[in-house]
């Protein structure tokens, strides 16, 4: 599996109720407030990047598994669980690595939520588009980060991963260049009802 050694090498920094406290997407659409991701720079390998994010005070203390491209982490002291993979690998420019996360906070009542950090910084006037096998959905974002623009668009996404084969976010740089990141979707399914059920007992 071509993948699996970018597979699960980040320890998600969390995401809780991602869309107001992004200081480029705030707008009046964004109605919850979030942690700020890290931006990751491009010059780490996938285990320096891993051991990087582990030694961090909000890295994952609990992985859940490895499911192909795909990992499950726990971290109690939120809590919070999340499934989490990488971009396939390009030869294009990247600002910072990609990867993608649906993350659950049980105590806050937030199921799986969409958050995807992007190889470059968006332009301010950019679209972002979200293609799962044919399927698309007009994200919302800011900065290097990307997300559904409410709870219905996050289940929808949701459930079109579980039986795509992969999935393109694509968008406009500060450039005005067109950029794209695609994740493999094998394993996703695996992942992210091994987070559910990691928290399932945290409401």
């Amino acid at each position: 599996m071509p993948e699996q050694s970018n597979a699960i090498v980040l320890a998600h920094s969390g995401h809780p109720n991602r869309r107001a406290s992004f200081p480029s997407a705030a707008n009046s659409a964004m109605t919850h407030a979030m942690i700020r991701l890290p931006a990751l720079p491009l010059t780490l390998t996938a285990a320096a990047l891993a051991a990087s994010m582990i030694a961090s005070p909000l890295a994952a203390k609990d992985s859940l598994g490895v499911f192909d491209g795909w990992g499950a982490f726990h971290d109690a002291s939120v809590p919070r669980c999340y499934a989490i993979a990488m971009a396939r690998p390009s030869t294009l420019r990247r600002d910072y690595e990609p990867y993608a996360s649906v993350g659950t906070w049980p105590k806050r009542q937030i199921r799986n939520q969409l958050h995807f950090r992007l190889s470059r910084q968006l332009s301010p006037t950019s679209s972002i588009t979200l293609n799962v096998s044919g399927k698309r959905f007009k994200l919302t974002g800011g900065g290097g980060d990307a997300w559904a623009q409410d709870q219905r668009m996050d289940a929808a996404i949701v459930a079109a991963m579980r039986s795509a084969g992969s999935m393109t976010i694509s968008a406009r740089d500060t450039r005005g260049q067109v950029f794209s990141n695609t994740y493999g979707l094998t394993g996703v399914a695996t992942a992210m009802d091994a987070a559910t059920v990691g928290c399932a007992k945290l409401r």
